[in-house]
């Protein structure tokens, strides 16, 4: 690997990005690490230097054009034109979440004990999608654009189960990764005659700090929503980050992956294989 490669991870403080982006390095990318929280990056960057990596951290917007623009101009003095972009930001927040499965006419009443639909926070509802969608779109939209001026470039976006069938509980998060999906298919048509490769990881149920409270009670014991989810999952357990690091590294391959463009890659331990019936 030339060490003229430069990697852009957004999301990189997350649990699943910042093993991408620790890969990239150890292949010897030049790594740029943005994200919301620098904190989280600088410890991502420490692992990744004390492995005799390259890596800087830039706290950054990604539903901000401004504020990647200004995090391209970093990137490009310091590490070099970026040639592969990982928009990894995203993430769902607890107050767009309903706490009911269907309509309850208790909901109408903004009765405390029942969040549903219609006594959900409509801001927050927006923001979750602004943040997965425009925070996919913008990064590609600055990045992609230097990949087209060198005509060569790799993007991978991060879908979800949500993009392929919607979940119960996370309206405004399914809305937005199913949009991730179409956004990845319009743009790999679009950047395909500058040579620039555009396809999506979607993973199955993997375990961050968020889903750990989804999913585990305060006594460890399963949720309910867990014991649901591996129940459609055949092989009847959560994904380790780890585990989405070979796709990846297929997907930014331009030997292996030279035909390869538009595509969507479930990592779900066979979930979308599986009805549960």
């Amino acid at each position: 690997m030339e060490n003229s490669k430069v990697a852009v991870v957004t999301g990189a403080g997350g649990t699943l990005c910042s093993e991408m982006a620790k890969d990239l390095a150890k292949q010897g990318y030049k790594v740029a690490l943005l994200g919301r929280t620098l904190e989280k990056l600088k410890i991502v960057e420490a692992q990744i230097r004390s492995a005799g990596g390259i890596a800087i951290s830039i706290s950054a917007d990604v539903s901000n054009e401004n504020s990647i623009k200004e995090a391209n101009e970093v990137i490009i003095k310091e590490l070099g034109f970026c040639s592969v972009l990982i928009n990894g930001a995203g993430g769902n927040q607890m107050e767009a979440f309903t706490n009911t499965t269907e309509f309850d006419e208790r909901e109408l009443n903004d009765d405390g004990d029942v969040k549903g639909f219609f006594n959900l926070n409509m801001d927050v509802f927006e923001n979750v999608i602004n943040i997965n969608t425009m925070g996919t779109v913008i990064p590609s939209f600055v990045f992609g654009k230097v990949m087209a001026k060198q005509k060569s470039g790799v993007i991978i976006n991060i879908a979800s189960m949500n993009s392929f069938r919607p979940l119960t509980k996370v309206g405004a998060y399914g809305m937005a990764k199913a949009s991730v999906v179409n956004f990845t298919q319009w743009l790999a048509t679009y950047l395909a005659p500058a040579n620039v490769r555009v396809n999506a990881i979607a993973p199955g149920f993997f375990l961050n700090d968020r889903s750990r409270k989804i999913m585990y009670n305060e006594d460890g014991t399963q949720t309910q929503r867990a014991h649901n989810v591996l129940g459609h999952t055949p092989m009847k357990r959560f994904g380790e980050a780890s585990e989405l690091i070979g796709s990846m590294n297929w997907l930014i391959d331009d030997k292996a992956a030279a035909f390869v463009t538009g595509i969507v890659v479930p990592v779900d331990g066979g979930f979308l294989a599986s009805s549960g019936v």
